[in-house]
């Protein structure tokens, strides 16, 4: 059997698959409030004790960077070592891989229901294949074609410099710069940065703080969701939450461009991550696309490229029960 999980900072995702039959099935599953635990391996033990099926591999995909078979998880002071796993639970293999490259393994195996299309399009077959996803930070990945399937690489592009498009974006630029050592991608398209834009358009004056949202803002321990909620409210619209949401959108489809650019994505870009979801309505406008395809000379390449969001909630664990599985056949 095999033991997949998708383990981040709020809760942890664990699997048992039985991979006969190519496909694999899954004959226990379970989720666990990871704040709760001292470990993944007191997690694991638990899950293991309560199905009382033995396992022979396992294959995690973790919120955080994995260098060296070790991995650290964002929000949380557990460290994860693929040979301490190994030894504590006599497995014969361990594989960490970072959530978004597990997420990525997960798009090949996606199927309608689970994606919502933002451009038609038509994937070259065997085409790369763009990744992501803005969540509590802003992840990136890619997939190439090996010949009989899709292998998926690590990037770290959410990092990369932010560049503005218009004059408008020029003056959000100089409003992080100074507050911020480095103005990053994820500082404006992720969970962080949803509250960055909306602090810009109301500390320059753009647009007013209604009272009813300002106590809302304080009151709340994560501010997006919030914000997210205004920009959508019908019956007591709020500009400046809209103004937030429309940049955030146009900003987004401008870094999914830059990432099929720099990948050449004939395959698709796939958006996963908590936000887009969530967003949908917003995504759907004209201004994701616009942003996507303003490349200049090169917007034709991007026209054919398929856009979708990944709606499936467990992408990370169905890409970490696909790379186990892959692995196990090796």
């Amino acid at each position: 059997m095999l033991l997949a999980g998708d383990i981040g900072g709020t809760k942890t995702n664990l699997a048992i698959i039985d991979p006969a039959g190519g496909v694999g099935k899954t004959v226990a599953e379970a989720t666990f409030p990871s704040g709760r635990y001292p470990s993944l391996e007191s997690i694991v033990q638990q899950f293991l004790n309560q199905t009382g099926i033995e396992v022979r591999r396992a294959s995690f995909g973790v919120a955080g960077p994995v260098v060296g078979g070790r991995a650290t998880i964002t929000n949380l002071p557990w460290v994860m070592d693929e040979h301490n796993l190994l030894r504590a639970f006599d497995l014969d293999a361990v594989y960490l891989l970072n959530d978004l490259v597990s997420i990525a393994y997960a798009v090949p195996h996606l199927e309608g229901r689970d994606l919502h299309v933002l451009n038609e399009g038509r994937p070259e077959p065997g085409g790369a294949i763009a990744v992501l996803a803005p969540g509590t930070g802003l992840g990136e990945a890619f997939l190439t074609w090996e010949g009989t399937r899709f292998s998926a690489h690590p990037s770290e592009g959410g990092h990369a410099d932010f560049a503005p498009v218009n004059k408008l974006q020029i003056k959000l630029l100089r409003y992080l710069h100074d507050r911020f050592d480095h103005v990053s991608y994820e500082r404006i398209c992720s969970g962080m940065g949803l509250p960055n834009i909306y602090r810009f358009f109301k500390d320059t004056g753009a647009y007013e703080e209604p009272d009813w949202l300002a106590e809302r803002l304080a009151s709340a321990s994560d501010l997006t969701p919030v914000i997210v909620t205004a920009a959508f409210d019908e019956e007591r619209p709020c500009p400046l939450c809209q103004a937030t949401l429309e940049m955030f959108v146009a900003i987004l489809g401008a870094e999914a461009g830059n990432l099929a650019l720099k990948v050449l994505s004939t395959g698709g870009v796939y958006l996963a991550g908590g936000i887009p979801p969530r967003i949908l309505p917003a995504l759907e406008k004209e201004s994701f696309m616009d942003a996507f395809l303003r490349k200049g000379r090169l917007s034709h390449l991007l026209a054919p490229m398929p856009v979708r969001v990944v709606l499936n909630s467990k992408a990370a664990l169905l890409g970490a029960i696909h790379y186990g599985m892959e692995m196990w056949d090796k």
